[in-house]
Protein backbone atom coordinates (compact mmCIF):
# COMPACT_ATOMS: atom_id res chain seq x y z
CA UNK A 1 0.00 0.00 0.00
CA UNK A 2 2.56 2.53 -1.15
CA UNK A 3 0.44 4.64 -3.46
CA UNK A 4 0.79 8.40 -2.96
CA UNK A 5 -2.69 9.80 -2.37
CA UNK A 6 -1.90 13.31 -1.19
CA UNK A 7 -2.54 15.02 -4.50
CA UNK A 8 -5.82 13.36 -5.40
CA UNK A 9 -8.55 15.80 -6.47
CA UNK A 10 -12.12 16.17 -5.38
CA UNK A 11 -13.28 13.98 -8.24
CA UNK A 12 -11.51 11.08 -6.54
CA UNK A 13 -13.30 11.36 -3.20
CA UNK A 14 -14.15 7.89 -1.94
CA UNK A 15 -17.15 7.25 0.25
CA UNK A 16 -16.96 4.80 3.11
CA UNK A 17 -20.28 3.81 4.67
CA UNK A 18 -19.92 2.55 8.23
CA UNK A 19 -22.99 0.59 9.36
CA UNK A 20 -22.69 -0.24 13.07
CA UNK A 21 -25.37 -2.45 14.64
CA UNK A 22 -25.11 -2.90 18.42
CA UNK A 23 -27.17 -5.21 20.61
CA UNK A 24 -28.97 -3.31 23.38
CA UNK A 25 -30.70 -6.30 24.95
CA UNK A 26 -30.79 -6.75 28.72
CA UNK A 27 -27.70 -8.94 29.01
CA UNK A 28 -25.56 -6.12 27.58
CA UNK A 29 -26.11 -4.28 30.87
CA UNK A 30 -23.06 -6.17 32.18
CA UNK A 31 -20.86 -4.07 29.89
CA UNK A 32 -23.17 -1.08 29.38
CA UNK A 33 -20.54 1.52 30.21
CA UNK A 34 -17.82 -0.15 28.14
CA UNK A 35 -20.15 -0.66 25.16
CA UNK A 36 -21.19 2.99 25.19
CA UNK A 37 -17.56 4.10 25.41
CA UNK A 38 -16.66 1.74 22.57
CA UNK A 39 -19.40 3.12 20.34
CA UNK A 40 -18.21 6.68 20.94
CA UNK A 41 -14.58 5.75 20.37
CA UNK A 42 -15.58 4.15 17.06
CA UNK A 43 -17.25 7.40 16.04
CA UNK A 44 -14.10 9.30 16.97
CA UNK A 45 -11.94 6.85 15.01
CA UNK A 46 -14.02 7.48 11.89
CA UNK A 47 -13.55 11.22 12.40
CA UNK A 48 -9.78 10.75 12.67
CA UNK A 49 -9.72 8.60 9.54
CA UNK A 50 -11.49 11.35 7.63
CA UNK A 51 -8.95 13.88 8.87
CA UNK A 52 -6.07 11.62 7.87
CA UNK A 53 -7.51 10.72 4.47
CA UNK A 54 -8.83 13.97 3.04
CA UNK A 55 -9.83 12.12 -0.13
CA UNK A 56 -12.21 9.94 1.85
CA UNK A 57 -15.70 10.75 3.13
CA UNK A 58 -16.75 8.77 6.18
CA UNK A 59 -20.49 8.20 6.57
CA UNK A 60 -22.11 6.45 9.52
CA UNK A 61 -25.37 4.69 10.26
CA UNK A 62 -25.60 3.65 13.91
CA UNK A 63 -28.34 1.30 15.08
CA UNK A 64 -29.03 -0.12 18.54
CA UNK A 65 -31.77 -2.68 19.11
CA UNK A 66 -33.66 -4.91 21.50
CA UNK A 67 -37.11 -6.49 21.48
CA UNK A 68 -38.71 -3.13 22.27
CA UNK A 69 -36.98 -0.86 19.77
CA UNK A 70 -34.92 -0.51 16.62
CA UNK A 71 -33.25 2.86 17.07
CA UNK A 72 -31.40 4.65 14.28
CA UNK A 73 -29.16 7.15 16.06
CA UNK A 74 -27.51 8.37 12.83
CA UNK A 75 -28.83 7.67 9.36
CA UNK A 76 -26.08 7.86 6.72
CA UNK A 77 -24.59 10.99 8.29
CA UNK A 78 -21.12 12.43 7.71
CA UNK A 79 -19.03 11.75 10.81
CA UNK A 80 -18.09 15.43 11.00
CA UNK A 81 -21.74 16.22 11.70
CA UNK A 82 -22.58 13.63 14.35
CA UNK A 83 -22.13 13.71 18.10
CA UNK A 84 -21.24 11.09 20.64
CA UNK A 85 -24.01 9.19 22.42
CA UNK A 86 -24.83 10.04 26.01
CA UNK A 87 -25.64 7.42 28.70
CA UNK A 88 -29.39 7.89 28.27
CA UNK A 89 -29.13 6.80 24.65
CA UNK A 90 -27.80 3.31 25.42
CA UNK A 91 -29.87 1.56 28.09
CA UNK A 92 -29.91 -2.24 27.66
CA UNK A 93 -33.17 -4.13 28.18
CA UNK A 94 -35.32 -6.72 26.46
CA UNK A 95 -34.55 -9.64 24.15
CA UNK A 96 -32.47 -10.05 20.95
CA UNK A 97 -34.16 -9.72 17.52
CA UNK A 98 -30.76 -10.05 15.83
CA UNK A 99 -31.97 -11.03 12.36
CA UNK A 100 -34.47 -8.17 12.21
CA UNK A 101 -31.78 -5.65 13.19
CA UNK A 102 -29.33 -6.95 10.58
CA UNK A 103 -31.94 -7.22 7.83
CA UNK A 104 -33.39 -3.77 8.42
CA UNK A 105 -29.94 -2.19 8.66
CA UNK A 106 -28.76 -3.72 5.39
CA UNK A 107 -31.98 -2.76 3.61
CA UNK A 108 -31.67 0.84 4.81
CA UNK A 109 -28.10 1.25 3.65
CA UNK A 110 -28.56 -0.62 0.39
CA UNK A 111 -31.07 2.04 -0.66
CA UNK A 112 -28.49 4.77 -0.01
CA UNK A 113 -25.37 3.35 -1.66
CA UNK A 114 -24.10 2.55 -5.13
CA UNK A 115 -21.87 -0.16 -6.55
CA UNK A 116 -18.86 2.18 -6.34
CA UNK A 117 -19.17 2.78 -2.60
CA UNK A 118 -17.26 1.03 0.18
CA UNK A 119 -19.46 -0.45 2.88
CA UNK A 120 -18.33 -1.86 6.22
CA UNK A 121 -20.97 -3.55 8.39
CA UNK A 122 -20.12 -4.17 12.05
CA UNK A 123 -22.46 -6.30 14.19
CA UNK A 124 -21.88 -6.54 17.95
CA UNK A 125 -23.93 -8.87 20.17
CA UNK A 126 -23.72 -10.91 23.34
CA UNK A 127 -26.65 -13.14 22.50
CA UNK A 128 -28.17 -15.31 19.83
CA UNK A 129 -31.27 -14.49 17.83
CA UNK A 130 -34.42 -15.13 19.86
CA UNK A 131 -37.37 -12.97 18.79
CA UNK A 132 -37.22 -11.62 15.23
CA UNK A 133 -40.53 -11.31 13.39
CA UNK A 134 -39.59 -9.94 9.94
CA UNK A 135 -36.36 -11.72 9.00
CA UNK A 136 -35.12 -15.28 9.46
CA UNK A 137 -31.64 -16.76 9.10
CA UNK A 138 -32.09 -17.68 5.43
CA UNK A 139 -33.23 -14.18 4.52
CA UNK A 140 -30.30 -12.57 6.34
CA UNK A 141 -27.79 -14.95 4.76
CA UNK A 142 -29.16 -14.24 1.28
CA UNK A 143 -28.99 -10.48 1.89
CA UNK A 144 -25.39 -10.69 3.09
CA UNK A 145 -24.30 -12.91 0.20
CA UNK A 146 -25.88 -10.48 -2.25
CA UNK A 147 -24.15 -7.45 -0.73
CA UNK A 148 -20.79 -9.22 -0.53
CA UNK A 149 -20.92 -9.56 -4.31
CA UNK A 150 -21.02 -5.74 -4.39
CA UNK A 151 -17.89 -5.57 -2.26
CA UNK A 152 -19.47 -5.02 1.15
CA UNK A 153 -17.44 -6.19 4.15
CA UNK A 154 -19.25 -7.79 7.10
CA UNK A 155 -17.95 -8.47 10.60
CA UNK A 156 -19.60 -10.23 13.54
CA UNK A 157 -18.31 -9.58 17.06
CA UNK A 158 -19.77 -11.68 19.86
CA UNK A 159 -19.09 -12.75 23.43
CA UNK A 160 -17.14 -15.94 24.04
CA UNK A 161 -20.15 -17.73 25.55
CA UNK A 162 -21.47 -17.91 21.98
CA UNK A 163 -20.32 -19.96 19.00
CA UNK A 164 -19.33 -16.76 17.23
CA UNK A 165 -17.58 -18.57 14.38
CA UNK A 166 -20.62 -20.78 13.82
CA UNK A 167 -23.01 -17.82 13.95
CA UNK A 168 -20.90 -15.90 11.45
CA UNK A 169 -20.66 -18.88 9.12
CA UNK A 170 -24.43 -19.44 9.19
CA UNK A 171 -24.91 -15.85 7.97
CA UNK A 172 -22.09 -15.99 5.38
CA UNK A 173 -19.99 -13.49 7.36
CA UNK A 174 -16.26 -13.96 6.73
CA UNK A 175 -14.88 -11.93 9.64
CA UNK A 176 -15.61 -12.74 13.28
CA UNK A 177 -14.19 -11.92 16.69
CA UNK A 178 -15.01 -13.25 20.16
CA UNK A 179 -14.42 -11.46 23.46
CA UNK A 180 -15.06 -12.06 27.16
CA UNK A 181 -17.92 -9.97 28.54
CA UNK A 182 -15.99 -7.99 31.11
CA UNK A 183 -14.49 -4.52 31.35
CA UNK A 184 -10.93 -5.34 30.30
CA UNK A 185 -11.77 -7.64 27.39
CA UNK A 186 -14.56 -5.42 26.07
CA UNK A 187 -12.19 -2.47 25.93
CA UNK A 188 -9.59 -4.64 24.20
CA UNK A 189 -12.17 -5.82 21.65
CA UNK A 190 -13.18 -2.29 20.71
CA UNK A 191 -9.51 -1.29 20.45
CA UNK A 192 -8.83 -4.16 18.08
CA UNK A 193 -11.88 -3.32 16.01
CA UNK A 194 -10.80 0.30 15.69
CA UNK A 195 -7.32 -0.77 14.59
CA UNK A 196 -8.89 -3.02 11.96
CA UNK A 197 -11.14 -0.18 10.76
CA UNK A 198 -8.12 2.07 10.23
CA UNK A 199 -6.39 -0.74 8.31
CA UNK A 200 -9.50 -1.31 6.17
CA UNK A 201 -9.52 2.36 5.18
CA UNK A 202 -5.83 2.26 4.29
CA UNK A 203 -6.63 -0.42 1.73
CA UNK A 204 -9.39 1.77 0.28
CA UNK A 205 -7.12 4.81 0.15
CA UNK A 206 -4.63 2.80 -1.89
CA UNK A 207 -7.26 1.31 -4.23
CA UNK A 208 -6.57 -2.17 -2.90
CA UNK A 209 -9.03 -4.82 -1.79
CA UNK A 210 -8.67 -6.21 1.71
CA UNK A 211 -8.33 -10.00 1.39
CA UNK A 212 -11.52 -11.86 2.28
CA UNK A 213 -11.70 -12.90 5.91
CA UNK A 214 -8.67 -10.84 6.95
CA UNK A 215 -10.40 -7.87 8.62
CA UNK A 216 -9.21 -8.73 12.14
CA UNK A 217 -5.75 -9.92 11.11
CA UNK A 218 -2.90 -8.31 13.02
CA UNK A 219 -0.29 -6.52 10.93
Amino acid sequence: MEKDIKNMGKDNVKKVFNLVIVDESGSMSIIQREALAGINETIETCRKIQETHQEMEQMMTLITFDSGHFKVHFDNANVKEIRNLNPNEYRPGGATPLYDAIGKGIAMLNAQTSADDNVLVTIITDGEENCSSEYNLGMVKNLIEKQKKLGWTFTLIGTDNLDVEGMAGSMAIDNHLAFAENEVETKAMFARERKSRVRYCKFIACDEAMPSGSYFDEE
